[in-house]
């Protein structure tokens, strides 16, 4: 068997450095270009990749990280696992990920504590499962075409079906995993990575027992590659010997969040991330080296911590960003040249050059106490805003965004390059709100918003106007499918100069009579969303933004807005892997947003948001923000979230309408959906809303899906009322 190569990735971006995938993808999806163009685009989006990769100097090229959608569905589809209502549609893959008319998409949520969102496989006791391994075949020849040899990864047996909720179904699965493995032999591949994020997780007896039945039965393959069991966002843990024990040729450690193991690993190759995949700052190669040398193992190979999908593509993309910020700065390109370097240095046993450490800052003091302004108990709170709203049964509302049209974002980019000046920018976003105002009125929903067309995004929005930030301009990171976001650098302490939001939430409501919701991001989905710095806690940081967000609470309030959304998407997504540490982090996150939500008046009603991020799992922090009313994402994942909710004590609207498919709901799917939430809640509780911000679907379906929920609202109060 071949050495594993000294330096290596576990994955690279794959939305291209100009979102080339995402484009392709929307043509495809509208149907101006065929899937063979789609094909295309992608090949021509991997070949950039080897050749630039190889041009870095990386040893170890990986293939099949590409993916159309999601890497998870691409496996689901490599092993089969393809539920029958699917095989007919036009393009079961994409039915799949985002539905059809007829056909509601797969679950989504997030991929551990990321904000990356994966698709959830379907695995039920029909499911059969057969090998289909044309794309890790095919890429792996078309890199050879190309004259690259590479190492395909594939996520691993055990973390496939503990995602898809299906550990029992492991021998099955081993049977296509052997398969694979033959396969890949015969083609003359090396290695083969399989990826287990799972196992850095509180993992049962059982499930250990699995991962060694699992690794000892494919390391008895007779002719396979070489096997890389690649483990990131974390620790092993008890895995770790499980794992050493058994055939399985290289072991991939991630020392970035988790420590040097003390285990003997003589006879395994390590391959150790000591380079972060999951921040943009530059690697303290002392740090580093040290981590390098203190493994124990018979080869110590240098990686990235994990799949660089979650940096940008080039700090070189970013001219304008401030030169001492940029100078501590490291996206994919720059990573993999310092995988490169800190390899050839270690394999030399000498150190680099010390301009590639961080440099020091001077640390502001920890966030000091808020005055005490405890918001009055639930039941009085309650009252004042039933009084002062006067809100029919089931009310229905939106979760902030309406659709950003090509109109609007080509205006926004005028006005931010000076060709559109500023006066005639804000006379198109006044034009828009009023637009979303009017049709909010026409559909008949009880409690407006203003849709958001001055901001590009929830976070990115309010980065820009906060001090201690920083935006680039290309940036961009996969979120899921085609939707890319530019996380902004919060590089230095955080404070707010001015208002940000009241100018256009205060014209809103100038246009109606019905109240218009202060859309805001809570402070930990704002930390959660950006690169942060590494020098303070994470608590400290998320601290100094709740301030900054109790301050627009106030000024809201105080210019007449009677109910305020300070949405908390991330609030599960951060939760830590390991359940020690989970407490301590659903404390202080709870009071970070209780100290931005605090000092509101009785009548102001406070609302937060969560989507895609299996929140049922976190409920009892929920109740402990202390909002008035939680609207939460349930519709996409076939309202699971009803099960629990029975003894939450405050309104909740759990989501009838899933925006991240293009499919409208029928007023019969929204009325069931209702039903439902109206055995598990009783009525006065019940909020009536989409899944999510409306901000990626276009009028057209927003339109026809919302007077579908005002239709099937309205049905329903009659009955409430009869």
């Amino acid at each position: 068997m071949s050495p594993f190569p000294q330096s290596t990735v576990l994955g690279y971006p794959r939305i291209g450095p100009r979102r080339e995938l995402k484009r392709a993808l929307e043509s495809y999806w509208a149907g101006r270009s065929t899937r063979a163009e789609l094909d295309q685009a992608g090949a021509e989006l991997r070949e950039r990749t080897w050749r630039r990769l190889a041009e870095l100097g990386l040893d170890g090229l990986p293939s099949n990280t590409f993916s159309l959608y999601d890497q998870v569905l691409d496996t689901a589809v490599l092993l089969g696992a393809v539920p029958e209502r699917y095989r007919d549609a036009a393009d079961p893959y994409f039915a799949m990920a985002r539905g059809t008319d007829g056909l509601a998409p797969l679950r989504m949520t997030k991929w551990f504590d990321t904000n990356y969102h994966y698709i959830v496989p379907e695995i039920g006791p029909e499911t059969v499962f057969k090998l289909d391994a044309g794309k890790p075949l095919g890429e792996v020849r078309e890199a050879r075409a190309l004259g690259f040899e590479t190492r395909p990864v594939v996520v691993g047996p055990v973390t496939f079906l503990l995602l898809g909720s299906a550990p029992e179904r492991l021998d099955e699965v081993l049977g296509c995993y052997e398969e694979l493995l033959s396969a890949l032999a015969a083609e003359g591949v090396a290695w083969v990575q399989l990826d287990e994020p799972a196992l850095v997780g509180d993992r049962t007896p059982e499930e250990l027992a699995a991962v060694r039945t699992a690794y000892e039965r494919l390391g008895s393959v007779a002719q396979r590659p070489g096997i890389f069991v690649a483990s990131y966002f974390g620790e092993l843990g008890a895995a770790l010997p499980v794992l050493a024990g058994t055939p399985v040729e290289a072991i991939g450690l991630d020392l970035v969040r988790g420590g040097v193991p003390g285990a003997d690993l003589t006879g395994k190759t390590v391959v150790a991330g000591v380079v972060s995949g999951r921040d943009v700052w530059r690697t303290s190669t002392g740090r580093a080296l040290a981590a390098l040398d203190s493994v124990r193992a018979s080869r110590v190979v240098v990686s990235t911590s994990c799949s660089l999908q979650h940096v940008p593509y080039s700090v070189a993309d970013e001219p304008d960003l401030e030169p001492g910020l940029r100078a501590r700065l490291a996206f994919a390109e720059e990573k993999v040249a310092e995988v490169v370097a800190l390899a050839e240095a270690h394999a030399r046993g000498t150190s680099l050059a010390p301009e590639a450490e961080e440099p020091s800052v001077e640390l502001p003091p920890e966030p000091g106490p808020v005055a005490a302004e405890e918001r009055a108990p639930y039941p009085v709170r309650a009252a004042a805003q039933a009084g002062h709203l006067r809100l029919p049964p089931l009310p229905t509302t939106t979760i902030g965004s309406f659709p950003q049209t090509g109109e609007l974002r080509a205006a926004r980019a005028a006005a931010t390059s000076g060709t559109l000046s500023r006066a005639d920018y804000e006379r198109r976003v006044e034009a828009e709100i009023e637009r979303v105002i009017r049709l909010q009125e026409e559909l008949g929903l009880d409690v407006l918003v203003h849709g958001e067309p001055e901001r590009n995004d929830m976070v990115q929005y309010f980065a820009e106007h906060l001090d201690g930030f920083a935006v680039t301009a290309n940036g961009w990171v996969q979120s899921y499918g085609s939707r890319c976001t530019r996380p902004p650098i919060l590089h230095g302490d955080v404070t707010r100069p001015e208002p940000i939001t009241v100018r256009w939430t205060s014209y809103a409501q100038s246009l109606t009579d019905k109240p218009v919701k202060g859309m805001l991001t809570g402070p930990v989905t704002i930390v959660a969303w950006s690169f942060v710095r590494t020098d303070l806690p994470l608590r400290d940081v998320v601290f100094q933004v709740a301030d900054a967000v109790r301050e627009e609470v106030r000024d809201l309030e105080a210019s007449g807005v009677s109910i305020i959304q300070v949405d908390e998407p991330a609030l599960r997504e951060l939760l830590p892997l390991r359940r020690a540490a989970q407490a301590d982090y659903l404390e202080w996150a709870v009071a970070a947003y209780r100290r931005a939500t605090s000092g509101a008046g009785d009548r102001t009603q406070i609302h937060t948001h969560l989507c895609y991020s299996d929140a049922d799992q976190i409920l009892a922090a929920i109740d402990g923000l202390d909002a008035d009313v939680t609207t939460i994402e349930s519709a996409r994942s076939g309202a699971r979230i009803l099960g629990t909710v029975s003894s939450f004590g405050r309104g909740l609207g759990p989501g009838v309408y899933d925006i991240h498919s293009p499919r409208v709901p029928s007023a019969g799917e929204v009325e069931e959906l209702l039903r439902r939430t109206l055995l598990a809640l009783p009525a006065e509780r019940v909020w009536v809303n989409p899944d999510c911000g409306l901000k990626t679907r276009t009028y057209e379906e927003v339109t026809a899906s919302l007077t579908n929920v005002v239709a099937a609202t309205r049905r329903l109060r009659s009955e409430l009322s009869a």
